[in-house]
């Protein structure tokens, strides 16, 4: 199946980019963001095509992207007669790349395959600035051979594309990314205030300790803002919060304890209560750097 008309719905820090390589990548690009200023920005600097709704933008692609906030924002797009659902095309593929839900995903993959056209959920990883380059982590749940056509399309911006299992696996494994990232900030918030107190060189320490066990992508990318209470450099703490809340749902159904996650959720309503929900993730620092 040769590739050439894509969509793209939903142009947040994520969306904007992985768009924009799509049609770097010379794939027939539209879009389509509910603020339309987003897109208009969009359109003039990626020249592409824009549409005023969902089910417009998605008529004539082979696949649709998706990359919205929350289980809701994806059923906003998915339904409804301007929605996707009623306006794709036979075989067309849907691709979400939505933090939600395995509920969510394993629903639209049952309707879209009793509709002949497809589903799969794959979330990502890597932030606003792996979106900007390109090398995102994607974590794919569907079916193999859709998986085989789109993972060639995806690495306009993925770097590291594979598929987890059926139908919301791709959602699952992006819900233990982020159970790693909540204990990998702790402990780095932690480690980084001792050793400022210590009196310690921490360019010094972090040059070492960087290259060893203790190494990690938060380390190398967010030790020195983290340093100097800078903590507008990534994903919100509003959507780290609603990412757990999925975590804890599915921790109920499967009955996985989540101790030290539920702690630092604890800690992110605190940030969230002083005012810091835009704030990056890393800002956990600011609990513990007093």
């Amino acid at each position: 199946m040769k590739i050439k008309n894509v969509t793209f719905v939903g142009l947040g820090v994520m969306g904007y980019n992985m768009a924009g390589h799509l049609k770097k990548n010379n794939f027939n690009t539209t879009v389509y963001n509910r603020t339309e200023s987003v897109a208009e920005k969009w359109i003039n600097e990626f020249d592409g095509n824009y549409e005023t709704t969902p089910g417009k933008a998605s008529l004539n692609a082979d696949i649709v992207f998706i990359c919205v906030g929350r289980d809701e924002d994806l059923i906003s797009v998915m339904e409804g007669s301007d929605g996707i659902i009623k306006n794709v095309k036979e075989d067309t593929i849907i691709v979400d790349h939505t933090t939600a839900s395995a509920n969510i995903a394993k629903k639209y993959y049952q309707q879209s395959k009793n509709n002949n056209f497809y589903f799969l959920d794959a979330p990502v990883s890597g932030g606003q600035a792996g979106a900007e380059s390109g090398v995102l982590s994607i974590m794919v749940g569907g079916d193999e051979d859709k998986f085989n056509i789109i993972k060639p399309v995806m690495s306009a911006y993925g770097k590291t594309i594979e598929l987890i299992g059926t139908a919301g696996s791709g959602q699952l494994a992006k819900m233990i990314n982020q159970i790693c990232i909540a204990g990998l900030v702790q402990g780095l918030s932690e480690a980084l205030a001792f050793g400022k107190r210590a009196d310690l060189d921490m360019e010094k320490v972090l040059k070492v300790i960087s290259k060893g066990a203790a190494q990690s992508w938060q380390m190398e990318n967010r030790y020195r803002t983290m340093l100097d209470g800078k903590f507008d450099y990534g994903f919100a703490v509003d959507w780290m919060r609603k990412d757990l809340s999925i975590c804890f749902e599915e921790a109920k159904k499967n009955g996985s304890n989540l101790p030290i996650t539920k702690i630092i959720d604890e800690y992110y309503k605190e940030i969230q209560n002083n005012g810091g929900n835009r704030f990056d993730t890393s800002s956990l620092m600011t609990l513990v750097d007093k």
